[in-house]
């Protein structure tokens, strides 16, 4: 390549690099706006995180487009190569956790709509934190190619399984002692479910982190390597 072509070839990287940040600053948001929305009730506010899921495919679209112009033109190797590769399969992840945003801005709705009557007192709020942190966690991984970082979010991602496993149990109990919580119960189900789904879409993202910088693919090969790879000159 010329360098008026490599020079090219930086500035379109680097927009795709960009823009997955900014899809990825958007989904942090809606996540935080329908967790918000369900914590006091902000109806308008839950409506806007349904309706702003568009921009989020929108987003996944353009880049999709954006990585697969570059490969049939520009035909990278090795890091630039990986580099798009992982942003092909992040952005992905990135707009399913999207996705998991709008269920728990529509399941919110139901619950305030029908004004959180007979509500089990089961405690989410911990593991909401916990996914937005791990997806936040997972971006900046990716921003400055920190693959200590991104282990760490494979490993937190084990307390948030434990914690959906333990509100699994709670409103089971709920619904087997109160039938009238059977309701509000299935609701909350599917909004920890899909906060339990945001953790492993971050998750997976990190073990993509990982392939990118490492050139190992470490997906299926257990914390331990992961960690191992990431410890690893």
């Amino acid at each position: 390549m010329t360098d008026h072509t490599n020079r090219q070839f930086d500035t379109e990287l680097e927009a795709v690099r960009s823009r997955f940040l900014q899809m990825g600053g958007l989904v942090e948001s809606q996540i935080a706006a329908a967790v918000d929305g369900l914590a006091n009730g902000d109806l308008e506010l839950l409506e806007r995180v349904v309706a702003r899921d568009d921009e989020v495919n929108t987003y996944e679209l353009e880049i999709d487009q954006a990585c697969n112009h570059i490969l049939a033109r520009r035909q990278p190797t090795a890091g630039d190569l990986r580099m798009l590769i992982t942003v092909v399969k992040m952005v992905t992840h990135m707009e399913r956790a999207g996705d998991e945003a709008e269920k728990i801005a529509q399941q919110a709705k139901r619950i305030h709509e029908a004004g959180r009557r007979n509500m089990p007192a089961v405690e989410i709020w911990h593991m909401a934190a916990s996914v937005t942190a791990m997806l936040r966690q997972a971006l900046d991984a990716f921003a400055r190619l920190d693959i200590q970082a991104a282990a760490q979010v494979v490993r937190q991602d084990k307390g948030v399984d434990a914690e959906w496993q333990g509100v699994i149990r709670q409103l089971v109990t709920y619904m087997i002692e109160d039938p009238r919580t059977i309701s509000r119960s299935i609701e909350l189900l599917f909004i920890a479910k899909a906060l339990e789904r945001i953790g492993d879409h971050a998750k997976n993202m990190c073990e993509l982190v990982v392939y990118m910088v490492k050139g190992q693919d470490v997906r299926h090969t257990g914390l331990e390597n992961i960690e191992r790879e990431a410890a690893s000159n």
